[in-house]
């Protein structure tokens, strides 16, 4: 990989904030189960526009999270610097998924549209709700209206046709609802 060259990333989790006084990080992950993100070497972190490599010296499940102790930071105020930042591994890394299976940063950025053609808006993100996943979906310039919806991921329901080539996402969705 050239100096110029960024790997193809995807994020798998966040920083969020610091965990008492020996430079400890709490990690939201968006893997299942959350422990899984603790298996990926290295971690890439998003430092200004670069992803930097980083190694987690040690990790452990805190309460109902995670924990981490990221290499060469050994107090609270260095690591408070990293609140906020995407966990990103290289895309290589990551299982192959089955037919009909995608990963949310697969799905975030879509152009969502009704089965009658009515642009809907893009994912802008996707939320667990316990029975299902939402996409939330956020109009544009381009689209009918500028409404955020929220759309229950339900393949074969809801979410009919999915095309990562086209950028695309169709839906029988109302949207009026």
């Amino acid at each position: 990989m050239s100096r110029n060259t960024q790997p193809d990333v995807t994020v798998v989790g966040q920083i969020t904030s610091v965990y008492g006084v020996k430079g400890w990080v709490k990690i939201y992950s968006h893997t299942d189960p959350m422990e899984n993100i603790m298996t990926y070497k290295p971690w890439l972190l998003k430092v200004g526009s670069q992803w930097k490599p980083i190694k987690v010296e040690a990790s452990k499940r805190h309460a109902k999270g995670l924990i981490a102790k990221l290499d060469g930071v050994d107090d609270r105020e260095v690591a408070r610097q990293y609140c906020g930042v995407d966990i990103a591994v290289e895309t290589s890394l990551l299982p192959d998924l089955g037919e009909g299976e995608y990963y949310w940063s697969q799905l975030e950025k879509l152009s969502v549209y009704t089965l009658s053609d009515e642009l809907l808006g893009r994912v802008s993100h996707l939320m667990e709700t316990g029975s299902n996943d939402v996409l939330v979906v956020r109009g544009n310039a381009e689209s009918i209206d500028r409404r955020e919806r929220m759309i229950p991921y339900l393949p074969d329901q809801v979410i009919k046709e999915i095309n990562l080539e086209a950028g695309t996402m169709r839906v029988d969705w109302d949207p009026e609802f």
